[in-house]
């Protein structure tokens, strides 16, 4: 695997943090101001990996798998953290939302 294509990897697991941050972020006690941080931080670390991995990357595959691997792991972040529903079709959908992203690195 070549450097663009880490650096795509790495940019999609930020993209899971930030939604992550958000939804900690924010109770009825108020802000919680270290979890936005960590948002925000997740935020600018994701769209500066996706620019490095978009030099050698087309736009559109490094896009695709950037919200794939974003929207994948954010599902199973709010499976196993907070309870979120885990039923056959829901599962099936992500697996194919993780199918189009190897079929994006196989065709690159």
């Amino acid at each position: 695997m070549n450097t663009a294509w880490l650096m795509l990897i790495l940019a999609g697991l930020f993209e899971i943090g930030w939604p992550l941050g958000l939804k900690n972020g924010y109770s009825d006690q108020g802000a919680n101001w270290p979890w936005i941080g960590f948002a925000v931080l997740c935020m600018a670390i994701s769209g500066v990996l996706l620019l490095l991995a978009q030099r050698t990357i087309p736009i559109g595959t490094a896009y695709a798998v950037w919200t794939g691997i974003g929207a994948a792991g954010t599902f199973l972040v709010g499976v196993f953290l907070f309870g979120d529903v885990l039923s056959l079709a829901r599962a099936l959908s992500v697996l194919l939302i993780i199918a189009g992203v190897v079929g994006l690195k196989l065709a690159a």
